[in-house]
């Protein structure tokens, strides 16, 4: 018996559904970012618990989030959508069983090569023997992190399938309420406090993985794992998912390559530098979270199902949508990013350990960031355009020219603005990813640009404009480091500033004739 689906899908509502999911994530991380910078500061501890977290995360977004979903997400919709439920369950139960026997050997090797890996993202590190060992326990206690998010992303890549979006979208939260209770209840029982945030780290990572069963076994969908992989490795399916995998990890690989050249980069400037890039990286993912990752975790089933049904129309219309999404909701959170860095640096995190310079350098980074925040956000709903085509070649080509580009920009930028530079690299470099898909796109002919886009960039411009304005003018009127010791004024302040921004850009756009309601489509 075949399962029930809807047929369409009001990507409108789903879309509010994700945000609101994420909204939830992105407060509890910043509760989180606010209690680890107020107990730690930016020390060289914090900057060993970053480096030490940011090994298994980048394996995580490489194995997980990145190559596995675009190399499975596509082939698993067309085996839902064209060979039924019992050759999709098969396909689901030996993708499961060959990924977690490539974890369990992952997770081995990652725990006893622990000193090497740290070595090789933070040689600025070897001076400090004591901060080093630090580094390599936390790795070792953090590294089956990987293995339990692959898990879950293999789940979610189920669930986004059958258009169940919602408790992919809560997970983060989890991981992000182990944070709060380890950094309140379990690290000042620690002799090295900083070890708290590790465990925290490898629980959350649990809670995520158990919280999806039971969406799963509400479709249906639950992974019975086999013992041999022998069998799971003769299927067709499982194959194919791995001939995908191969050029896909190759494209994300880049992205993580050019992530561990700045870390490094990192650790031979400044003390404290890995941990101001890292608060202004969590700074720089609201939006991009909210935006980016919400949109292409739409995306891509939706265009996988379009491609499978052959409705071409269909798949350039998803694109143009997400792409005039993006722009609407991306260009004024770059604008908020590069006029109010200090604003919303100081009222979030310069707290106890976190001082004057801390909010000073992270704001710089910020800054930086937003300058290419739009091209972040772009390679998100970009990417999917080709993966859901089951192209992973071309955005492999691509991210190899970004990575050279962003090397050479580091080059320039870093001996001129130090620490700003590589963000400022990292934002360009997303931007020259985004322009060169874009073309792709439109050269192969699987995007065309829908009418009165000229319209609406003029519209985005002039409200933009006054937008800009009013945040340097509000933003000027206020103490934001002097208002330390008033935190709940502090944080009026700001929603002030944030509520007179978005009415003066919404309802400038509004004055100019926008149209809202032309983003209300259903997919098919």
């Amino acid at each position: 018996m075949r399962l029930k689906t809807a047929p369409t899908m009001n990507l409108h509502k789903t879309l509010a559904t994700i945000f609101g999911m994420t909204m939830l994530s992105r407060i509890t991380g910043f509760l989180r970012d606010f209690l680890i910078a107020r107990a730690f500061g930016a020390s060289s501890y914090t900057d060993a618990f970053f480096i030490a977290f940011r090994i298994p995360n980048l394996l995580r977004r490489l194995f997980a989030e990145g190559a596995f979903s675009q190399a499975f997400v596509p082939i698993l919709a067309e085996y839902k959508n064209q060979k039924g439920d019992r050759a999709t369950h098969q396909l689901v139960d030996h993708v499961a069983t060959i990924l977690m026997w490539a974890l369990v050997a992952t997770c081995v090797i990652g725990i006893l090569a622990a000193p090497m890996i740290v070595y090789f993202i933070a040689t600025g590190l070897k001076d400090d023997p004591v901060v080093f060992n630090a580094s390599v326990v936390m790795t070792r206690i953090m590294f089956p992190y990987i293995g339990f998010m692959s898990l879950v992303a293999l789940s979610g890549g189920i669930l986004n399938t059958w258009r169940e979006f919602r408790v992919p979208a809560f997970t983060p939260v989890l991981l992000n309420l182990s944070f709060i209770a380890a950094s309140l209840v379990l690290a000042p029982h620690l002799s090295q406090p900083v070890y708290a945030l590790a465990f925290a780290v490898l629980f959350g990572g649990v809670l995520q993985l158990l919280i999806q069963i039971p969406a799963l076994v509400k479709i249906g969908m639950l992974p019975r794992l086999s013992l041999s992989p022998r069998i799971a490795l003769e299927d067709q399916g499982v194959r194919r998912v791995l001939q995908k995998m191969v050029p896909a990890t190759f494209a994300v690989s880049v992205a993580q390559v050019s992530l561990i050249i700045n870390t490094n980069i990192a650790t031979h400037l400044q003390k404290g530098s890995v941990s101001w890039l890292s608060y202004a990286d969590r700074l720089m993912e609201f939006p991009t979270a909210l935006l980016g990752v919400a949109l292409g975790t739409i995306l891509l089933p939706s265009l996988s199902k379009a491609h499978a049904d052959g409705n071409d129309a269909e798949y350039s219309s998803l694109l143009d949508w997400g792409l005039r999404l993006t722009f609407l909701l991306a260009l004024p959170s770059a604008v908020a990013l590069a006029t109010l860095s200090e604003p919303l640096t100081a009222t979030l995190f310069h707290y106890g350990k976190f001082d004057a310079q801390a909010v000073m350098m992270t704001g710089r980074a910020l800054i930086a960031y937003g300058v290419g925040l739009i091209g972040l956000i772009l390679v998100k709903i970009l990417a999917p355009g080709f993966y859901a085509k089951q192209d992973i070649r071309t955005p492999v080509k691509i991210a190899v020219g970004v990575l050279v580009a962003t090397q050479l920009m580091n080059l320039i930028f870093v001996p001129w603005i130090a620490l700003a530079g590589l963000a400022l690299s990292i934002g360009l470099g997303a931007c020259i990813n985004a322009i060169c898909l874009y073309i792709g796109l439109r050269h192969r002919k699987l995007y065309a640009p829908g009418p009165g886009w000229a319209k609406f960039g003029v519209q985005l411009v002039g409200a933009l404009c006054l937008m800009g304005g009013v945040a340097l003018l509000l933003a000027s009127k206020f103490d934001w480091l002097g208002m330390q010791s008033h935190p709940l004024q502090r944080v009026g302040a700001l929603l002030l500033v944030i509520v007179a921004c978005a009415v003066t850009y919404f309802g400038a756009l509004a004055a100019m004739g926008f149209d809202f309601h032309a983003f209300k489509r259903v997919a098919k």
